[in-house]
């Protein structure tokens, strides 16, 4: 039997190696408890940083599905512009008596536009206005009824020229005849009158006198060759149909003006009477 001294001694040998256990084992439980706390905080940062990958992705989702909405742009109210009202411009009717009203007195001299001398009912004409006809006028017609002979029309001017005292008694007996509501429509009043200037001519076909000063000039052939072709002489119709509001005149396809070659090329091609082209 082993003496209580050598168990003692036995006893002894053994402590440092249970202490030693000891603290060995706590050490491996700090450590074990310590890797597993990191290994805890290892895990809660990767899943945080995995929340915060998930949170931004799914921010970057929003910022592209998401509709853009923009702020509406406050609109400047529109300012209306007031409309000027553009002057009612009154037809002026020229025709009858109407086309004297206000031009009552004669003048001193006679109205000439652009080298013409003009004569209406709204530019009258001095009471000693006496030119005689136009040489030059006379001349244009021989040669338009010259031309007109090769196409079978032989043409006569049976009124050019008219002084102021001819046209006076002319108009008087057509007052007399007609009264002068009708008479202040196909006929001048003295001093007023186109023939006066010597450069109005009156046509008709030779042989046909049956159609002179009357609209149905108009209707035969000679009339509307004339019509046709006056313009390339200097001469244009005067008061062409539906346009007695405006020359004053009733249609007249006898009377042609004088306004030499080129102008007459002019108010031709234009379409248009004496007034609208020079604006009288």
């Amino acid at each position: 039997m082993q003496s209580r001294y050598n168990l003692l001694q036995q006893k002894k040998k053994k402590w440092p190696y249970i202490v030693s256990g000891i603290i060995a084992g706590l050490l491996i439980g700090a450590m074990v408890v310590w890797v597993g706390m990191n290994d805890w905080n290892i895990d809660k940062s990767i899943e945080k940083l995995r929340n915060l990958t998930e949170v931004k992705q799914s921010a970057e989702v929003d910022q592209t599905e998401a509709p853009i909405i923009e702020e509406p742009i406050a609109e400047e109210p529109i300012q209306e512009i007031p409309i000027e009202e553009q002057p009612v411009v009154e037809e002026v009717d020229m025709s009858g008596a109407n086309g004297y009203i206000g031009n009552e007195l004669l003048p001193q001299e006679p109205t000439v536009v652009e080298g013409l001398v003009i004569a209406s009912k709204k530019y009258p004409l001095p009471a000693d206005y006496a030119p005689g006809e136009s040489e030059e006028a006379r001349a244009a017609f021989q040669e338009m009824a010259a031309e007109a002979t090769l196409s079978g029309y032989e043409l006569i001017a049976f009124s050019t020229y008219r002084s102021f005292d001819y046209q006076t008694k002319l108009y008087d007996r057509y007052v007399s005849n007609d009264g002068q509501a009708a008479a202040d429509r196909y006929s001048a009043r003295p001093g007023y009158s186109e023939h006066q200037t010597g450069l109005a001519f009156d046509i008709g076909e030779l042989h046909f006198e049956q159609h002179f000063a009357r609209e149905s000039f108009g209707e035969t052939e000679a009339g509307k060759w004339v019509a046709a072709n006056a313009y390339k002489y200097g001469f244009i119709m005067r008061y062409p149909k539906g346009s007695e509001k405006i020359t004053g005149y009733m249609y007249e396809p006898w009377h042609f003006r004088y306004v030499g070659k080129e102008l007459s090329v002019q108010v031709y091609e234009a379409n248009e009477t004496l007034e609208e082209f020079l604006d009288l």
